[in-house]
């Protein structure tokens, strides 16, 4: 098994989302916004970790789901897929993550030390190229293509 050598092994602070994150995300709110544009915060921290090198993601479909996840448990009221937009696996997660957001802070139970370093640790083996400016580009226009070959 190959070793990796470490530059940052990130504590449970850095694991969390900025706090100003989470008061942009807010505002947003307050100002009427949809909770997919307060969610779109943390999506930019996200890709912003990624590039630069606190941790990797195989696609920018992970990068932005990681950011979705995050807005979710930081309680932003952000809903569940549709059934036809994911599969069962991610709908449920997505759908626990909304409701821990959503839930009392005080409750939540920490993630074990081991099993939050095992997910640290294999993030940091993904690639961090895969939110540059032209993977990104390539992410839109494929999804534009989509959205326009179903209509």
């Amino acid at each position: 098994m190959q070793h990796l050598k470490l530059k940052f092994i990130p504590t449970m602070e850095e694991n969390m989302p900025e706090k100003r994150i989470v008061d942009k995300a807010r505002q947003d709110l307050r100002e009427g916004k949809s909770p997919s544009t307060a969610a779109g915060e943390f999506v930019r921290e996200e890709i912003h970790h990624i590039r630069e090198g606190k941790h990797g993601a195989r696609s920018p479909e992970q990068a932005i789901a990681i950011g979705l996840t995050e807005a979710r448990r930081a309680g932003i009221p952000l809903k569940a897929p549709n059934e036809s937009k994911s599969g069962p696996g991610s709908r449920k997660s997505a759908e626990r993550d909304y409701a821990k957001g959503q839930s009392d802070p005080k409750r939540h139970e920490s993630t074990s030390t081991a099993r939050s370093r095992a997910r640290t640790m294999a993030m940091m083996r993904e690639p961090k190229n895969t939110v540059s400016r032209a993977a990104l580009s390539r992410h839109a226009k494929s999804a534009a293509k989509r959205r326009s070959a179903s209509r």
